[in-house]
């Protein structure tokens, strides 16, 4: 186990200078990262069909203060533009757009605008972004409607549904909320077409026979909460097939629609499960960010602290070492709050002696780490801490031998419930492997990357996913349990890289095991004589 003093690399090899000005880091991902992913699903496409991938929304937090504006990650991965209001256009046959030929990708942007820069940052309008992001055809979005895209003229018009909290800016003609309003408007997109409907059509064809009885259950679960699927003809047909013949039958009668979202989806995932050694880098970087921020906290965790500076202290490293954000809200929670799965409130005052389950992650350029280590504030675990503790290391340590190319996804997950169940039940807190489920609720692994749940395809593991192995047990005061083991939230969570041999824990310098812990936190802190005012 590697300890802080090893030297972080605060910039991993120079890849690319992206900047709407100077002084910007230089490590971004190059534009010919982001000219493969457009190429690899513009083949992906369909004869005769086009793809539209619109920037997110800008979110309103109060009155005239807006949250940070975060690109939707499916436009930064096929861009690396990191703007709002922008559309990207792929072609699957070369067209002819705003009077230029031959092109087969077209992204519309912001245009530059001195005064608002003035206020809100500078912006790269449509020659910074055709300079340093290198595609085809760039050009202002209010020249999209005027585009000349012949829409009808498609087979199949293939697009991730835009969001439904989209404000509309009186003042600005071209924002997203007009974006969508004009390809909706020249695509004629049926009023009532439903996306979510079509994802879903998507699935029965694809996992309809393969997983007849997965996708059963999971359809009638639907249909259970929304009546529109209840009725829908084409989900019901489904339902009534009862061998793989008859599901086959049902799943050829799909309606014929020219719009379509979840086979877009659907190659997306593919593309994006695989990492490739460019994302690595930043990546890589994303975790031990997050890694060396556990050893920071370890080191500094006090009684007398609280989960809100705790918290501020992990998302002081990330600052430190150039992590723009957060990858999701930070979870740190004393005793009963570590047993909330999502707790965020964070604000426990004084924190005590109560184990204090630590779940966070720097995102650096887009990608995001997702580390969790639970720590005795006083420095030692407790005997009954201490049980509970190594029953879930011993489960990581299935989870992560299960993480081998060609195992299925749910391989770590099912290899840490077993462990999880045997060792509740030797220590007498449950009766049966089935009550397992009480203290350990959630799966062991997602997807990690552009995203804390990152798109994948939860095909069998192969070399280049990155996944997260992260078994918990939470036993909240007033389980069925003795005492002793109340408010006792344990969770440990590595990010994983699959690799043709055996698997890589990226997070490993973030102290795992008993020992390891217990002997950081024994460490001396460089906030130990850290000292503020006392405000009265």
């Amino acid at each position: 186990m590697r300890c802080a003093v090893l030297a972080l690399s605060l910039a991993p090899a120079a890849l690319a200078q992206r900047a709407a000005g100077p002084g910007r880091p230089t490590d971004f991902l190059d534009p010919a990262f982001h000219q493969s992913r457009r190429e690899l699903l513009r083949q992906a496409l369909p004869a005769g069909s086009v793809a539209v991938l619109f920037a997110n929304p800008v979110r309103n937090r109060a009155n005239d203060v807006n949250y940070i504006f975060h690109q939707h990650p499916d436009l930064y991965y096929l861009t690396g533009y990191d703007e709002p209001d922008a559309v990207l256009v792929l072609f699957k046959e070369p067209q002819t757009v705003g009077g230029q030929a031959g092109v087969t990708e077209a992204l519309f942007v912001q245009p530059r605008d001195p005064k608002a820069e003035q206020w809100t940052g500078r912006r790269l309008g449509t020659e910074g972004t055709r300079q340093q992001l290198k595609l085809q055809y760039v050009a202002d979005n209010k020249d999209f409607a005027g585009a000349g895209i012949r829409w009808a003229d498609f087979k199949s018009i293939h697009f991730l549904d835009p969001p439904t909290d989209i404000r509309d800016d009186s003042r600005n003609p071209a924002d997203l909320f007009d974006l969508v309003a004009t390809f909706r408007r020249q695509a004629a997109v049926p009023a009532d077409y439903d996306a979510r409907r079509n994802e879903l059509y998507t699935t029965v064809q694809r996992y309809g026979v393969v997983n007849a009885a997965g996708i059963k259950s999971y359809v009638e679960g639907l249909a259970k909460n929304q009546p529109a699927l209840a009725t829908d003809a084409y989900l019901q047909g489904y339902l009534r097939a009862t061998t793989d013949t008859e599901r086959q039958q049902a799943m050829a009668a799909r309606p014929v629609s020219r719009f379509e979202t979840g086979s877009l989806n659907d190659a997306l995932d593919e593309l994006r499960a695989v990492k490739t050694p460019e994302e690595l880098k930043l990546l890589r970087q994303a975790v031990r960010i997050s890694a060396v921020g556990q050893q920071e906290v370890m080191k500094a965790l006090k009684p007398d602290m609280g989960e809100m500076e705790v918290q501020g202290l992990h998302e002081y490293v990330y600052k430190k070492y150039g992590a723009e954000f957060e990858g999701y809200p930070s979870i740190v929670g004393a005793g009963g709050n570590g047993c909330i799965l999502h707790y965020e409130t964070n604000d426990k005052p004084r924190i005590g002696n109560d184990l204090i389950l630590m779940d966070c992650g720097a995102e650096y350029h887009g990608y995001t780490a997702d580390v969790t280590r639970t720590a005795p504030p006083s420095g030692k675990f407790s005997p009954a801490q201490r049980q509970i503790y190594e029953l879930v290391l011993a489960a990581q340590d299935a989870g992560i031998l299960a993480c081998k190319a060609g195992n299925e996804f749910q391989a770590p997950n099912k290899a840490a419930q077993k462990v999880v169940a045997d060792g509740l039940m030797k220590l007498g807190i449950i009766q049966t492997p089935e009550e397992m489920r009480k203290y350990f609720p959630h799966g062991t692994s997602h997807y990690l990357g552009l995203d804390v749940h990152d798109r994948g395809t939860y095909k069998p593991l192969q070399a280049g996913n990155v996944i997260t192995v992260e078994p918990g047990i939470y036993i909240p005061e007033g389980s069925p349990c003795d005492k002793k083991w109340w408010n006792i939230g344990v969770r440990i969570e590595d990010d994983i890289l699959i690799t043709a041999g055996a698997p890589e824990n990226l997070s490993r310098e973030a102290p795992r095991t008993v020992a390891e812990v217990e002997a950081m936190m024994a460490k001396p802190s460089s906030l130990d004589n850290f000292k503020l005012p006392v405000l009265k």
